[in-house]
This record gives structure tokens, C-alpha cells and sequence, in this order.
């Protein structure tokens, strides 16, 4: 039996949070951004939501990025990049990737494919730049 979860105020705070931004963020991160509004908001409270709202699909896990889990408010197919210097995670528009990966990987595996996701992996242009002049100061 699927159990139907109450209305919260701080629930509702915890999903804003994360629809609003594109900073793909932490646990830590949204119990920071809301704390003030809420007092008697726990960090737990906002793990407990954003595995609640995992589960129902209206939020997605980019992965594990510098040892903490980030999230995504945006569940519409797209894929990511991840910056192993800084650990920023950008958008990456889906254009990019064959629409027929998935036919390819189910043929070739003689598997159903329900879903994918792609991460990009390297260094963002704000660390690149870094970088150069780093490079350039030094000689």
C-alpha cells in the first residue's frame, strides 16, 4: 500500500529550495539556505526529505562530489558536468549525447533500458582560467 506523505510547510521550503537553483546543491547546502525561515528545521529533516523526494521522482541525485551527495530539481532528461578541481556541477543540454545510446546499449547487452544518465568529468572554464593565470604569474 502506498502511503500518501502530509503537506509540510518545511517540506514545500525544502523542494523550492532545490526547483530554484542550479547549483545542483547539498544537503548541507539547503539546510543553510533555509534555517533562518525555519529555526526548528534539522539537518536530518532535510535528508529525510530529499530521500522522500528521490523516491517519488521529483528530484534526482547527481552523484557524489567531493564526498557529499547533490541534488537536482530539474527532472527533465539532461545530463551534467562535474569539475574535478572546484566541484561545480553544470547543466549539460542532452544534444550532446545519441539519442540512440540507449537502443545501442540494449541490443548490444540484450537488455531493457529504462533509463541513463551521462557526467562529464573535467575542469570548468572559472578553474581554466584560474589555471592561466597561475601559470602566467609564475614565469
Amino acid at each position: 500500500m502506498e502511503r500518501k506523505q502530509n503537506y509540510s510547510r518545511k517540506r514545500e521550503a525544502i523542494l523550492t529550495a532545490l526547483q530554484r537553483t542550479k547549483i545542483h546543491p547539498t544537503a548541507e547546502w539547503v539546510y543553510q539556505e533555509l534555517k533562518n525561515e525555519y529555526p526548528d528545521l534539522s539537518l536530518g529533516t532535510v535528508y529525510r526529505n530529499l530521500r522522500l523526494f528521490k523516491e517519488e521522482g521529483v528530484i534526482a541525485s547527481v552523484g557524489v562530489v567531493d564526498g557529499q551527495e547533490r541534488y537536482d530539481g530539474d527532472v527533465t532528461p539532461h545530463s551534467h558536468f562535474v569539475c574535478t578541481n572546484c566541484g561545480k556541477v553544470i547543466d549539460v543540454n542532452d544534444e550532446f549525447v545519441d539519442p540512440e545510446a540507449d537502443t545501442m546499449v540494449a541490443r548490444k547487452c540484450r537488455v531493457k533500458v529504462l533509463s541513463h544518465s551521462v557526467c562529464f568529468n573535467g575542469i570548468c572554464m572559472e578553474c581554466l582560467e584560474a589555471l592561466k593565470k597561475a601559470e602566467t604569474g609564475s614565469k
